[in-house]
């Protein structure tokens, strides 16, 4: 069961790596659809879904290395956190992409999912916790 759990994470991590990895790559292949859910308000729209693909690709790809898994694990959060106005903006105005009828319920839901994202990466990209000398002392 011990080792089960220390899979866990390694596995969650690339998991979301592969998820934000194949997201950046969709913001490539699907520019269109993503500029329909960002908010008037807001100016260039290609130019904004493009680098935030690039910004996707790269917060996967950081989670995958050690060095750089702290700060891919903040910047995607940032990142969710950036993009939550067009999700909001996609929802309040049944904003549906090309092809697709998704109920208005599940635009809505994928609100606070952005929060489940935002704590799955925060945990993914946190170092693993080192023994303590009291469990150390207990395992001997």
């Amino acid at each position: 069961m011990k080792n089960s759990h220390a899979l866990l994470k390694p596995m969650f991590r690339i998991l979301l790596a592969v998820l934000m990895i194949a997201d950046g790559i969709l913001h490539f292949w699907a520019t269109e659809t993503f500029m329909t859910i960002m908010p008037a308000y807001l100016p260039w729209h290609r130019e904004w879904v493009l680098i935030s693909g690039v910004a996707v690709i790269f917060g996967g790809i950081g989670l995958l290395i050690p060095v750089t898994r702290s700060a891919a694990g903040i910047a995607l959060i940032v990142l969710y956190a950036a993009v939550l106005p067009a999700n909001i903006n996609m929802a309040i105005n049944n904003i549906q992409p090309a092809n697709f009828d998704i109920p208005p319920v599940l635009l809505w839901l994928r609100l606070p999912l952005q929060l489940v994202i935002m704590a799955w990466a925060w945990w993914v990209s946190r170092p693993e916790a080192k023994p303590t000398l009291g469990v150390r002392l207990a395992r001997k």
